[in-house]
């Protein structure tokens, strides 16, 4: 049974995260309702508070983000997947590769543990590849700082070239007025492909095995994958509150040692991304902003909410963020145990 103390510390930690993701979104800051749960964990955190959010709603919060992805997955990613297939792969390549470069570096100035700045630097969604890096036995927190340093400049500098290309607002991802049986049909999604992901023991399972589960029914028209708000707002505060809760003291000075190292890797991917997101404007019949939103090394989730609140094509930019996450499971483990070998002797 928790406690008086215990009750009061979780109604102030949700108080406070209700401000932050409050603040954050009236600066339209499209992954809010994430990074301020998150922020308010890592306060309560660093200064001792004894809570922890527990492994099976953190599990279930990335089922329904598994959802979201399968929602904005329609007939025309998948066919673009087929006609610009190869280009989307050389493209997704080119980042991994430039993750794998900046993991590299970070262990050899080490700034970062070899298989921590493997997994922090892998450029797939955050919430999988903090999943991942706990299977592999690195540091959850400090991946996920990593990757959260990175989601928020990559959601900076996306919101950025968005404003100045689109004038539609963030979109957060969930319907306003679902429908009962969709609802239902996606509830059903989260519970059966998250535990099938489980139970498989596939890398990030929890959120793998809904997102393709849903994306075929929601692509063919079997079944329609609908989210209201609500639910989808819990979900992006547990995982945040999650993440935040596993942080201490030591970790916080940690971060704030590694910090500079890993802002300045951070936006030398975004830089090289930006480049190659030019190039493709002059190979395929796209627009900048939809090939800065599919190659921008955040996290898929943001990502999607970005280019669906956009004037960007949203199916080429999640066909290619998608067929990224994909590749990151496959050649992650393979890359974390490279830079590993790779890391210096001693202390």
């Amino acid at each position: 049974m928790p406690t008086h103390r215990t009750l009061l510390s979780w109604a102030a930690l949700l108080a406070l995260s209700g401000l932050l993701a409050a603040g954050l979104s009236m600066a339209r800051f499209p992954a809010a309702l994430l990074l301020g749960p998150m922020l308010a964990a890592i306060a309560f955190g660093a200064s001792g508070a004894d809570l922890r959010m527990p492994r099976p709603a953190f599990l279930g919060a990335q089922a329904i983000i598994g959802c979201l992805v399968a929602h904005a997955v329609t007939t025309d990613t998948a066919r673009m997947l087929v006609t610009d297939g190869p280009v989307m792969l050389v493209v997704v390549l080119l980042t991994v590769a430039a993750g794998a470069v900046v993991g590299l570096v970070l262990t050899r100035l080490r700034v970062l543990p070899g298989t921590t700045a493997a997994w922090g630097s892998s450029p797939g969604g955050a919430a999988a590849m903090v999943a991942m890096a706990e299977d592999y036995g690195s540091d959850p927190r400090l991946v996920a700082f990593m990757q959260y340093v990175r989601v928020v400049a990559v959601v900076l500098s996306a919101s950025i070239v968005t404003r100045l290309i689109a004038t539609a607002p963030p979109a957060s991802g969930g319907s306003a007025d679902p429908e009962l049986a969709s609802v239902l049909a996606t509830l059903a999604v989260a519970i059966v492909g998250g535990m099938a992901g489980v139970l498989l023991k596939l890398p990030a399972g929890a959120q793998i095995g809904p997102m393709v589960i849903g994306s075929l029914l929601h692509a063919s028209g079997l079944a329609r994958i609908d989210l209201p708000g609500p639910l989808l707002e819990a979900a992006y505060a547990v995982i945040g509150w999650y993440v935040g809760l596993r942080f201490t003291r030591e970790t916080v000075r940690e971060t704030i040692h590694a910090l500079p190292g890993i802002l300045a890797a951070t936006l030398g991917v975004i830089a090289l991304c930006g480049g190659w997101a030019v190039a493709l404007t002059h190979i395929l019949p796209i627009d900048f902003l939809t090939a800065f939103l599919a190659t921008s090394p955040g996290g898929l989730d943001s990502v999607a909410i970005i280019a669906v609140g956009s004037t960007a094509d949203v199916s080429f930019v999640l066909a290619v963020q998608t067929l990224r996450l994909f590749v990151v499971l496959v050649t992650g483990p393979i890359l974390a145990r490279w830079i590993a070998r790779a890391a210096p002797d001693g202390p």
